[in-house]
């Protein structure tokens, strides 16, 4: 076999590895998809009306409910990608990736086995999350196909970029509590975007905080595409924020993994 069909075939079996993990185990995936599903039923019901008024739009929830969702999504890519840090850090703490170092497959699917299997379970994720957004409001009347379908792209670009940060972190972690504690800043950063209200309403010591991060960009991007507005500069900063996340991510990861052990 060619390298090409053996990287294919050894990155497709850790895949199934860990798509089984994930299905064996699925008490962190759900805890970790619980967080902004409460988030969204919190600021829609609790403080969806007095937000809304607060941005201009009227005691209107469902004025709100649009602004929200999009940022809630983002957030749902963030909190599903610590889950694959701990994952990472699990097999580094139990000898499994030791013990794959000295068997004859591709180095790389290892890796490339967490990634696509945390794309694919952040993806299923927004899924769910955006089922429950329309079950309690949220519409997209005014976003066209082609609209629709790049903030798909979009949501699993930020999925990639995110989860090979998360492989990273969990690579360096001693041990699992570590790995989800260095990646809590994937669950901080949304909360401190514009996610909830737009950067313009925040004090201006905080604005630079909220607007040069990648969520921010992210999220605009995500919301103009959904709701059919327009994006501005956000879409080619929230995408050079994912191929440098991606990218670092990715070079950081691969070096750690090549690292011998000690």
């Amino acid at each position: 076999m060619s390298s090409l069909s053996l990287a294919v075939r050894d990155s497709s079996t850790m895949l199934r590895r860990n798509l089984l993990h994930a299905r064996r185990y699925p008490s962190l995936t759900l805890n970790l998809l619980l967080t902004p599903i409460m988030m969204l039923l919190l600021f829609v019901y609790i403080f969806g009306d007095v937000m809304s008024a607060g941005m201009g739009g009227g005691a209107d929830r469902s004025a709100y409910i649009a602004y929200v969702v999009p940022g809630i999504l983002m957030m749902t890519i963030g909190g599903t990608v610590v889950g694959t840090a701990v994952s990472v850090s699990n097999d580094m703490t139990e000898g499994i990736i030791a013990r794959f170092r000295t068997m004859a497959i591709h180095r790389g699917s290892v890796l490339v086995g967490h990634v696509v299997g945390s794309v694919i379970q952040s993806v299923a994720s927004v899924v769910l999350v955006g089922l429950v957004a329309v079950a309690i409001g949220f519409r997209s009347t005014d976003a066209t196909a082609l609209e629709w379908l790049a903030a798909f792209g979009l949501m699993a670009l930020v999925a990639l970029a995110l989860t090979w940060i998360a492989v990273g972190m969990g690579m360096v972690s001693p041990n699992v509590e570590a790995a989800s504690n260095n990646a809590l800043p994937l669950i901080v950063l949304p909360l401190i975007s514009s996610a909830f209200v737009p950067v313009d309403a925040m004090p201006g010591w905080f604005r630079p905080i909220a607007e040069y991060q990648p969520f921010t960009p992210a999220i605009e991007t995500l919301r103009g595409l959904l709701l059919g507005t327009g994006i501005g500069h956000n879409g080619w900063l929230a995408v050079a924020w994912c191929l440098a996340l991606t990218a670092l991510g990715y070079f950081w990861s691969k070096a750690v993994f090549d690292r011998d052990p000690k």
